[in-house]
């Protein structure tokens, strides 16, 4: 049986990355800063206190490290690039938790992973006119890393719309097989690359991996069942609804037509019409959820509503709900109170995705033989 693979996982969160990395993966640090998340990472595995640091990136030494990982996996503090956030970039300083999870692969220089993988939002590809993932690029090359980008929405693999960057990068020279045309090279991934300067875009890698297979649930198969959640008022939900333009009414009415049973996800977002800030409530009716935010405020939260025989009902998502739709298996425990286990599941990576990109390309590059072990 070949040996277990090793990686640090930091910004780790709840562990969603070590839980779609799999068996094949042994990891050997992990840490986070909020306590809650620790917690609930401790809660999930029970071999936690012998490799978990609790605590800010900034205060961990490089000798805190087992030595020579594998693999390096970072998802860092999104809010610097998420459309939603205030947008400070890479390129705003190095005070960034990025920067103090990087400062620990300088310092292990040829002792560092052979391969990284950063996750992030979407945003990381444009913030500050692609200065940002320019700044990213550099920062890799300049440790000797190769690198390329994929795009990927979780609704590939589970019933929720979040998309994401993975920027895999590796001192490793790839076998032929995982490169090629993947339908995880978007647009804005393509446009990224072709703003870099050319002495980045010499080391870019076109990460190619099997397309997954075809989704077969929807939003609705993840449901719990409607005598055990607790719905909203009539009155709550007429407030709902006219918080809605005509064209989301419009899709109610058409739901409730329709004769069928119909689950939509709902949003409340601040959109400007006739100049004025408008409160909406929209909703969808693909089978989708949209991306599962931490609840920090109450548009944060996401709204179901379910049409049947006429009758519009609605309700808040709920943490075991949110939990199937990041992929997390019914054994995984949350938080007991449903705005903390929202909290850990809104800032994780979707389970399911990392399996692929595990199975796909990190397990495939990882394995080749090194150059010194064929000699």
């Amino acid at each position: 049986m070949s040996r277990a693979l090793t990686f640090y996982e930091f910004f780790a969160g709840g562990g969603m990355a070590r839980l779609g990395l799999g068996e094949a993966f042994a990891c050997v640090f992990a840490n986070d800063f909020d306590p809650l998340k620790a917690a609930t990472y401790r809660a999930n595995f029970p071999d936690a206190d012998a490799h978990f640091h609790e605590g800010d990136v900034w205060a961990i030494e490089p000798d805190r490290l087992a030595p020579a990982a594998d693999l390096a996996w970072a998802s860092s503090p999104c809010q610097d690039f998420s459309l939603a956030g205030a947008r400070a970039g890479l390129a705003g300083g190095r005070s960034s938790a990025f920067f103090g999870f990087w400062r620990l692969v300088e310092a292990l220089g040829p002792d560092a992973p052979q391969t990284v993988v950063i996750e992030n939002v979407i945003g990381l590809l444009t913030s500050h006119g692609g200065a940002d993932f320019t700044a990213l690029c550099a920062a890799l090359a300049r440790q000797g890393y190769s690198f390329g980008a994929l795009e990927i929405d979780a609704a590939r693999f589970t019933p929720q719309s979040r998309p994401r960057v993975f920027v895999i990068a590796t001192r490793r020279a790839p076998p032929a097989r995982l490169v090629g045309a993947s339908p995880f090279h978007t647009r804005a991934v393509r446009e990224a690359r072709d703003r870099l300067p050319a002495e980045l875009e010499d080391r870019w890698i076109w990460w190619a991996g099997a397309a997954p297979s075809a989704r077969n649930t929807d939003l609705a198969a993840l449901l719990e069942p409607d005598e055990a959640v607790a719905w909203r008022t009539e009155a709550q939900t007429r407030a709902l609804l006219a918080l809605m333009s005509p064209a989301h009414r419009h899709r109610i009415e058409a739901a409730k037509a329709s004769g069928l049973r119909q689950v939509g996800a709902v949003f409340r977002r601040m959109r400007i019409e006739d100049g004025k800030r408008v409160q909406r409530a929209e909703v969808r009716f693909d089978g989708l959820a949209g991306c599962l935010r931490t609840p920090r405020g109450g548009s944060s939260r996401q709204t179901l509503i379910v049409v049947e025989n006429g009758e519009v009902r609605s309700r808040l998502v709920s943490p075991r709900e949110g939990a199937r739709l990041m992929g997390l298996p019914e054994t995984y425990a949350l938080p007991r109170a449903a705005t903390g286990a929202l909290h850990v599941i809104g800032d994780g990576v979707a389970v399911p995705v990392v399996r692929w990109l595990a199975a796909e390309i990190l397990e495939p590059l990882l394995r080749q033989p090194t150059a010194a072990a064929a000699e």
